[in-house]
């Protein structure tokens, strides 16, 4: 089976920054005719995110709304204890939603809703270059 992996590098504010990164995925697919297959989406760190929303304004700001109630980053966790650094939230919301998904890949497009955008966020408490790994089993 053939494997073809390509990266993404992308800017990031932290302070759970949402960035719709659909379109670069959506590009390598093109770039290299992927008629069919399965691509893993995975962001390399312990502070962020792949996941999936519908990237308009209203879920743009609910979604780290709901997570502040699930992980609040104004209180001082263990880790924060053990290490100073203050993000022990930033972790634990990466845990939860986890780094990486699958999506397939038929007649060379991406096979997500209409309204569905792979998105990347960055809960860390600084700015960042994110390392994006796409890799496609054909």
């Amino acid at each position: 089976m053939p494997v073809i992996t390509e990266f993404l590098h992308v800017k990031t504010e932290g302070n759970t920054d949402i960035i719709n990164i659909t379109n670069a995925i959506e590009a390598i697919i093109k770039k290299h005719e992927i008629k069919e297959g399965m691509m893993a989406v995975s962001v390399i760190g312990s502070t962020a995110s792949i996941t999936n929303i519908e990237y308009e304004p209203g879920l743009l700001l609910d979604f780290p709304e709901m997570l502040e109630k699930i992980a609040p980053s104004n209180i001082v966790y263990n880790h924060d204890k053990k290490w100073h650094d203050a993000n022990g939230y930033a972790h634990l919301r990466a845990s939860l939603l986890g780094n990486s998904k699958n999506y397939g890949i038929y007649n060379n497009e991406l096979q997500i809703g209409m309204w569905q955008q792979i998105i990347l966020v960055d809960f860390d408490n600084k700015p960042r270059v994110r390392k994006v790994v796409l890799q496609v089993v054909m």
